[in-house]
């Protein structure tokens, strides 16, 4: 059987069950001479399902002037999804909020003689005319319900119709319904239709996909707001009714028993707002992930998954904003969303720590599609209770896991030490239990039994499993594990080999956090980050020529050009295990040169009403970026401001005018606002003069700070430092 189906409990792919990865890029809101770049770097986190919305208003502002140029060309980016090696499903609306000027819409649309979002026919014939001219772009890259060859293999139909905006009950059962009606007829006849249903939305019998955000920075209030539900194990899949009083399934308008537990918006970071300027870490993003997997989810999608900038409109600017009836104002430029991979394409801590899950979720996905999630009764059941331990099983009657969080964003949890935990006995037939548990406020893990590794049957372990390398498994270690001896419960002996030990690999978390798979499938160890690209070759990112050091296993059959061998180290905490030998490798030290070529100046040039205004100098940095040659190791230098004050933008003379290319909202001063230079490097502009420009914070401002901005009689606004950081690229298989 070919092709992708799902059954009430999971995904399938040419009838085998399937467990994927999903990640929101919107190609519209990045340059495209980047695109194949940045999905490598989506794929290396763990990627393997491409979700982008196509915005109306990025394309059709004027009505009946279609633009698929530039950054706007859908074709050219499904070409890349495809040349990257990853599927793909389309959002073609009509309306997709996504935090864009009227929810996507144009505003011709608005202007029309009738109500957008209704089953009037005049409205669904501009519908059709839209989706007619997406399908045109993506006609040759649509799988057949046969064929899952292709690169697009499902669409989602409109975006949380009956919950923002839209009609209720039948009549909006009645408008998805005719809308994917309109989808087929314009050659949309992929294998999966989509439509999220969470917070009551209506799906017109299509497959429901779920979300979930640790944060809510588009919540009206500017006050601490309550511990977010998603840090809950349940079985209930609607974000807004998790431990309500509502009862199970409330606002659910679908049957849940007849399709698996999916998600397209978990949240992979917080767009910041002009009221809430929240600020999702890493462990906030994956302790919410665990606890979806431990619920029994069988996607992990990502809204957003890599963050973007609004392009330049005709008309308008073309964010979200008050001014046009949103309850939100968001940034004119940046859609950063601190998401995992973000604005400039920087690899963030976010997607190192969600890599922990999807290494885990690719290499054990016929384990967990057929699992099923087991919440213990004594589990809290509301999002305030914060003593209480919440854990749950995923076990397929023999084999499974135990999951584990004592973390809840901005909230200290009770500890509970000493806890032995017993797995029912229809998850594992027999009698396993977790003993001397210590858990610790922020903590968040699972662990395997009656776990399958090679010729070992692991009957417990204290460790997380992590990926699969050769014929053996890789886990790491809790933060804190200082005794490695006694690490597993083997049921039998069979895998243990006296010469070599048991082909066993136990990383620190931290070296787990800095694991990528090579082309080869061996592990690299890097404070870089590694990914393949388009032509499978492993190309090595980082920073600085510090964090371009990395070891790896097996070693590398040739030292890679720009780097000496200094010898192996054994990496394996597992005292009998397998003894790993890393190779280690270090950069040369002239290979990183271009930091002594360049240097950026900041100059004062007014001051008025507590608003600053500086001259930035970043000629050098440009010139450098402009002149690399083919084979550079420079990929990008990053002008990084620390200031305080409400909004920060700044400005370049563009074809004699004074433009807007870059804007932030303040978060905190331990956040710094970060600048790629390197998508500018096309501009024909003077980057010996730059302006930026910081308005004031007042503590009368309506605002919420996760951190309480330093007021110096009662504003803030300076800019107290800034630095230029490079980033480099080495291709270590060429």
């Amino acid at each position: 059987m070919k092709g992708y189906d799902f059954t009430p409990e999971y995904l399938t792919k040419d009838g085998k069950p399937w467990f994927p990865v999903m990640g929101e890029i919107h190609y519209s809101r990045y340059p495209a001479e980047y695109w194949k770049e940045s999905l490598c770097k989506m794929k290396a986190g763990g990627v393997d399902v491409v979700s982008a919305y196509v915005i109306w208003i990025h394309h059709e502002e004027i009505e009946g002037e279609y633009d698929f140029s530039g950054s706007r060309n859908l074709k050219d980016f499904v070409q890349a999804v495809k040349d990257c090696g990853l599927k793909m499903i389309l959002r073609i609306g009509p309306w997709c909020h996504g935090e864009v000027r009227n929810g996507g819409f144009p505003d011709w649309l608005l202007h029309k003689d009738f109500e957008s979002r209704t089953n009037d026919e005049a409205y669904f014939s501009c519908v059709e005319k839209w989706y007619s001219k997406i399908q045109e772009q993506v006609a040759d890259f649509l799988c057949t319900e046969d064929d899952s060859s292709n690169v697009i293999i499902g669409v989602q139909i409109e975006n949380e119709y009956g919950h923002c905006g839209g009609l209720w009950g039948e009549e909006g059962e009645l408008h998805m319904r005719r809308l994917t009606e309109i989808a087929r007829k314009c050659g949309f006849n992929v294998p999966l239709f989509t439509a999220t249903g969470w917070g009551g939305a209506v799906t017109g019998g299509l497959l429901p996909v779920m979300g979930g955000y640790c944060d809510a920075p588009w919540d009206p209030r500017t006050v601490e707001i309550e511990p977010s539900g998603n840090y809950i194990f349940t079985h209930e899949r609607n974000d807004h009714n998790i431990g309500s009083d509502h009862g199970f399934g409330a606002g659910i308008t679908f049957d849940m028993s007849l399709f698996p537990y999916l998600t397209a918006e978990l949240g992979g970071g917080l767009q910041m707002t002009e009221h809430r300027r929240t600020v999702a870490s890493a462990s906030d993003i994956g302790a919410m992930s665990l606890v979806k997997l431990g619920s029994g989810v069988n996607l992990l999608g990502y809204y957003m998954y890599h963050g973007g900038t609004n392009p330049e409109g005709k008309l308008t600017t073309l964010q979200e904003s008050k001014a046009t009836g949103s309850p939100n104002d968001l940034p004119e430029k940046s859609y950063d969303f601190r998401a995992p991979v973000r604005e400039y394409g920087q690899i963030s801590d976010t997607l190192r720590e969600l890599k922990l899950l999807t290494y885990f979720v690719h290499d054990y996905n016929d384990e967990i599609c057929a699992s099923k999630a087991f919440i213990p009764e004594d589990n809290p059941l509301k999002p305030a209770d914060l003593s209480g331990m919440r854990y749950s099983f995923r076990s397929n009657g023999k084999s499974g896991w135990l999951f584990v969080n004592n973390y809840v964003r901005r909230h200290s949890m009770a500890p509970h030490a000493d806890v032995t935990v017993a797995v029912p006995e229809n998850l594992c037939g027999g009698k396993i239990t977790f003993e001397k548990l210590d858990i610790k406020d922020r903590d968040y893990f699972f662990l395997p039994f009656n776990m399958k590794c090679g010729a070992d049957l692991i009957k417990t372990a204290k460790v997380s499993p992590f990926c699969k390398i050769a014929d053996g498994a890789v886990f790491y270690a809790r933060d804190g594990e200082t005794d490695f001896s006694d690490l597993f419960d083997f049921a039998d002996a069979g895998g243990k080999n006296e010469e070599t030990g048991r082909n066993i690999l136990v990383l620190s978390r931290k070296d787990a956090l800095n694991a990528w798979k090579t082309a080869s499938g061996g592990l690299l160890i890097t404070e870089g980050a590694l990914i393949q690209d388009a032509s499978g070759k492993d190309v090595l990112i980082s920073r600085s020529s510090e964090n371009s050091s990395f070891q790896v296993w097996p070693p590398l059959s040739e030292v890679p050009a720009g780097f000496v061998f200094k010898g192996t180290v054994s990496k394996n905490l597992y005292p009998q295990g397998r003894d790993f030998q890393f190779a280690v490798y270090e950069p040369k030290e002239d290979s990183c040169s271009c930091q002594k070529e360049c240097s950026v100046n900041v100059s004062e040039l007014s001051e008025k009403d507590g608003c600053r205004m500086y001259r930035i100098d970043a000629e050098s940095a440009m010139a450098l970026l402009k002149g690399k040659k083919s084979g550079s190791l420079l990929s990008d230098c990053f002008l990084r401001f620390f200031y305080e004050g409400n909004h920060a933008r700044l400005y370049a003379a563009v074809d004699g005018e004074r433009r807007l290319i870059a804007d932030n909202f303040f978060s905190g001063i331990e956040y710094p606002w970060e600048i790629g230079l390197k998508r500018f490097a096309g501009l024909d502009a003077d980057f010996s003069a730059l302006e930026l420009e910081i308005d004031a914070l007042s503590e009368k401002d309506r605002i919420y700070f996760e951190k309480t901005p330093p007021f110096v009689q009662g504003k803030c606004c300076q800019l107290k430092s800034f630095d230029l950081e490079y980033e480099f690229i080495r291709v270590l298989n060429p």
